[in-house]
Parts: C-alpha cells; structure tokens; sequence
C-alpha cells in the first residue's frame, strides 16, 4: 500500500449524527487536500442565508451578461476557517492558471480571474461558490475517522452539483445504502 492510500483527498466525508461541532451537523465535505500535515475541505451543503452571488458580486464593478441567472447561484458556506476567501470548485476540464485538480474530475479555483468569467457567462459550469472552508491539523481528522464522527464514500456529478443543498447529506448516505433513520447517534468501538 501506497503512503498516499490512506489520505482522503477527492472523498467525500459524510457526517454522522453524533456530530458534536454544531457547524457540521449532516455535513457533507469534499477533501482537496490530505496529507500527513493536516487536511482541507469545502462544506458542500450549508447555503449562507441573507448572502446572494448577485449582491456579493457588485463589489467588483463588472456589469454582468445576465444578472438574474447570478441570482439563482447559492453562496455556500465551505466551513468555519477564512470565511471571506472564496472557491469555485467545478468540473476539471475548465482549467485557469491557479486551477487545483481535486480528482479527474472535480478542481477548484480561488481566483477573482474566475469569478468575472463567470460573471461574463464564460466561466465553468456547473459550478458552485463556496466561502470558507474546513481544516484539520496533523492527525486530527483520522482521529475523527476513528471516533466514527464522520463515513467516507466517492464523489459524484450529481450529488456536487444536481442536488439542493438540503438532500445532499440523505443522498451522500444513500449512496453508502444507509438509511438515515438506522444510524445511531451513539458512539461505540467494537
């Protein structure tokens, strides 16, 4: 086995009930990084209220093609560590210069070049804006692992992007054949 076998980076971590960290209680979390130092991920399904793509975008003096599909785009909040620095994760075969590739299929960008693409109707799509994200320091997410905090399983296209918010974590432990209702919120070894 590979060193790099045993990190996340491209899963999808799934929070089980147990969760006592109130900010990700049902979370689901794509890992962009994992390594022996720590690890890095973006909350999939927390929708920031009273936070619209529209209005946040105003402040970058750019006139956009279509202003009411901006409208529909949701500001998601990525976690609770630097909640001003924005990410566009997107399918990889849109690509920037400071483009990071997550999977063959998933990258993020953390630019403003991406954001007035987007604005301009040339960016990525499907796309989704997330402000923040989550972090672990050396160990500290595979001692969560092991306190069955958290179940891993694959991305993919539809529950990143098809899925509201709100039935990402239902449809994150559907696809692990877990019924929501059947998982204890006791925490135990065997």
């Amino acid at each position: 086995m590979k060193d790099d076998d045993k990190f996340l980076k491209g899963q999808l971590l799934v929070a089980m009930p147990a969760m006592t960290d109130a900010r990700f209680h049902h979370a689901v979390i794509l890992i962009c990084s994992h390594d022996k130092n720590g690890a890095m991920g973006l909350v999939l399904n927390n929708p920031l209220t009273g936070l619209s793509f529209d209005h946040m975008i105003e402040h970058f003096n750019i006139q956009p093609k279509d202003i009411e599909s901006l409208k529909k785009i949701e500001v998601l909040g990525g976690g609770p560590v630097e909640g001003a620095r924005g990410f566009v994760l997107h399918k990889a075969d849109y690509h920037m210069k400071d483009t990071i590739e997550i999977t063959g299929d998933i990258s993020i960008t953390g630019t403003i070049d991406v954001l007035k693409e987007i604005i301009a109707g040339k960016g990525p799509d499907p796309f989704l804006f997330v402000l923040g994200y989550a972090g672990w320091t050396a160990g500290q997410l595979d001692d969560e692992l092991a306190e069955n905090a958290w179940l891993v399983t694959d991305p993919d296209h539809a529950l990143i992007y098809d899925v509201k918010p709100e039935q990402k974590w239902r449809m994150a432990l559907a696809k692990l054949g877990i019924e929501p209702g059947f998982l204890s919120a006791d925490v135990g070894h065997a």
